[in-house]
């Protein structure tokens, strides 16, 4: 949802399209809808994703709505248990959130949050949502707790870790929740495994990072890049300026242009064709990221990538 400039006619366009494109694709054979989240930025990256997973659900029937990462430290336990709670409650079990750490002390700053405290207020947190979502009576802080109504989903909304550090993989294991990794390490993979499996989980579950590749569909991809390649790059650029020092992503991009971005192979236009290749190529578990609204993109020049791949890329997938 990054607008740059903050036009509030602009940010209002991008917000109606995201969700009459949450409601096309509930009709279509899409899987999931994902949501981030990022504070105190120049260009409106989407700070509430929980409102708008919750105007996403309120206009979709069947399709999953997923927010990842959910910051988790930045809020107070106890109403985000109740807030998913009633997310979970009202979709029918169709929310899901990787809870994620941050790694921007900017964050943690203007919510009053102690950055040096991170994880402890992150395992704090992951202690009370999943204890409030039993539906009952518990003490936290001196105070009596009870989450009411329970979730729909039981025992609790899916809820993953996210991390790129052994010891977000030593905290999965811990609780006994799945982990999401945002780097394809495959020694960090089996450390969570092995580490799962000592702890007496039984069938631990990993959720890959992916290919990092973000997807457009175009029959002109020439011409595609020379009308969206500074939105690419906008969002390209922004993220590789918010990671510290020694951070690792999938989608870590050095690009300084919208050729070399291009080049590095990150963010992709593809044809109809290309992309039924790179299904058959990459096997049944393939996955299409696509990610229409990129750097504030216009939604006319998104719609016309996902139409393109609703009519000519997923009729031709098993």
């Amino acid at each position: 949802m990054r607008a740059p400039g903050l036009d509030p006619a602009r940010t209002r366009a991008l917000y109606e399209a995201a969700l009459d494109m949450a409601e096309w694709a509930d009709a279509r054979a899409f899987d999931a809808i994902t949501l981030s989240e990022h504070h105190a930025t120049e260009d409106g990256f989407l700070p509430s994703p929980i409102a708008l997973a919750g105007l996403m659900l309120g206009r979709t029937r069947r399709i999953r709505v997923g927010i990842a990462a959910l910051l988790v430290p930045l809020y107070d336990p106890v109403k985000l248990a109740e807030d998913l709670a009633i997310l979970d409650v009202a979709s029918g079990g169709r929310i899901a959130v990787t809870a994620g750490i941050g790694y921007r002390p900017d964050e943690y700053a203007m919510f009053g949050k102690d950055w040096g405290k991170r994880g402890a207020l992150f395992d704090e947190c992951l202690d009370v949502l999943l204890r409030a979502w039993s539906g009952e009576a518990f003490e936290w802080q001196g105070r009596q707790v009870r989450v009411s109504p329970p979730p729909f989903t039981r025992p609790h909304p899916p809820i993953l870790i996210g991390g790129t550090s052994r010891r977000a993989a030593r905290r999965a294991a811990r609780l006994g929740l799945p982990f999401q990794p945002a780097v394809n390490d495959p020694e960090l993979i089996a450390f969570f495994v092995e580490e799962a499996k000592r702890r007496g989980v039984e069938s631990p579950l990993v959720l890959p990072p992916g290919s990092g590749e973000t997807i457009f569909v175009s029959r002109d991809p020439d011409r595609s890049w020379a009308r969206i390649g500074e939105h690419l790059l906008h969002d390209a650029r922004s993220y590789a300026g918010w990671q510290l020092a020694g951070q690792s992503s999938a989608v870590h991009s050095r690009a300084t242009t919208a050729a070399e971005l291009r080049k590095e192979g990150l963010y992709r236009v593809l044809t109809p064709e290309e992309c039924v290749a790179r299904a058959k190529e990459r096997g049944p578990f393939c996955d299409f990221v696509l990610f229409p609204l990129c750097g504030g993109m216009p939604p006319e020049l998104a719609w016309e990538s996902l139409e393109l791949y609703a009519s000519e890329v997923l009729p031709r997938l098993a």
